[in-house]
């Protein structure tokens, strides 16, 4: 009957032979392998993923930021019309309401942003602030303690920490620039503890591990000598364990990143290319249309302020609102400027 392979965890485990200890370590050091593509291909794909999102962010940014310009000083010369219009006109108290009443009807359709008329709406809006900070960063906060949550699932954090502070330690006593006397060598190893330094503050096992392997520096066993075998399974067994971890947290971060409002546009960016679709120039002129739109509303509410049109012709709205449906546009509208607002927070 074949012997099970036992792991080395404790003192009092019985020795296994050199051949079902060579087979354990060849078993462990191809799962070490493979441990290490896994996570450099899952970090790439997090740090390409997350370099998008900037970039992204920042090209929207500079092409609509003077639209939404216009909008913000339009927006404003809507407020201070219809707050000259309230206060400096003589209107009957149903009129008062009636006007009142589109007003906030253009605040809740995001037409014009939201600002309190008197104490109820005062309540009202820090209530509507309130959830509206919920809203907006419930899924980054989720993105930005994805760190911390992944960290603290695992309750090997110390032994983890304490592995990596050996693996750097081992690897700074070798190349620090000091050990050595000539310059091209000095250059050198001053290049490499710069990355040994960046894995080790990030907490990244896999890049120490990979600078190891790289520089040929790992430890040498001997091959007959069943200590040196076993305390090499031992050792190959917690960096594996340590390497699962890092994975699992480089999968967690991955995935918050992709349902940050951020994350939510490169996905829509990708699928509206597949469809031969610029999502950027759509934005673009989506935003210059309301842009129009808005400033068709400055010029109808300051007519009504100047007396140029009538109270009638006034609460019936301005014909662009009136011909206007609510169809995929003003959906549309609606989602990319919310995401646009997180984005500009995020850049």
């Amino acid at each position: 009957m074949a012997r099970k392979t036992k792991t080395t965890s404790s003192s009092t485990v019985t020795p296994l032979a050199l051949s079902d200890l060579h087979l354990q370590l060849d078993g462990l050091e191809k799962e070490h392998q493979s441990l290490l593509k896994q996570i450099k291909k899952k970090r790439t794909e997090l740090n390409n993923f997350v370099e998008k999102m900037r970039s992204l962010a920042t090209e929207v940014f500079h092409k609509v930021s003077p639209n939404m310009k216009t909008i913000t000083e339009l927006d404003e010369e809507i407020h201070a019309l219809f707050a000259e219009i309230l206060t400096a006109r003589k209107l009957g108290k149903q009129t008062q309401r009636n006007i009142e009443s589109l007003y906030r009807n253009l605040q809740m359709a995001e037409i014009i942003s939201y600002k309190p008329i008197d104490k109820d709406d005062e309540d009202n809006d820090e209530l509507f602030e309130e959830h509206e900070d919920q809203e907006n960063h419930q899924r980054r906060r989720q993105f930005w303690e994805a760190q911390q949550d992944s960290e603290s699932t695992h309750g090997g954090r110390a032994d983890d920490s304490k592995k990596v502070r050996q693996t750097f330690l081992r690897l700074a006593e070798i190349f620090h620039p000091d050990k050595v006397k000539d310059n091209e060598t000095q250059m050198s190893y001053t290049e490499i503890m710069k990355e040994i330094n960046k894995a080790y503050q990030e907490g990244d096992l896999a890049r120490l591990l990979e600078i190891e392997r790289q520089h040929e520096v790992g430890e040498i066993i001997d091959n007959n000598s069943e200590d040196d075998l076993t305390r090499r399974c031992k050792n190959i067994q917690q960096q594996n364990q340590i390497l699962k971890n890092q994975y699992d947290k480089l999968k967690q971060e991955l995935k918050s990143a992709k349902n940050t409002p951020e994350g939510s546009m490169v996905a829509n960016y990708k699928k509206a290319a597949k469809q031969g679709i610029d999502a950027v120039e759509l934005m673009l002129e989506t935003i210059q249309s309301q842009t129009k739109i808005v400033a068709e509303i400055r010029d109808f509410v300051k007519d009504f302020k100047d007396k140029k049109i009538t109270i009638k012709e006034f609460l019936a709205g301005p014909e662009s609102l009136r011909s206007m449906q609510e169809d995929m546009m003003e959906e549309l509208m609606e989602k990319m400027m919310g995401e646009f607002g997180d984005m500009m927070n995020f850049n």
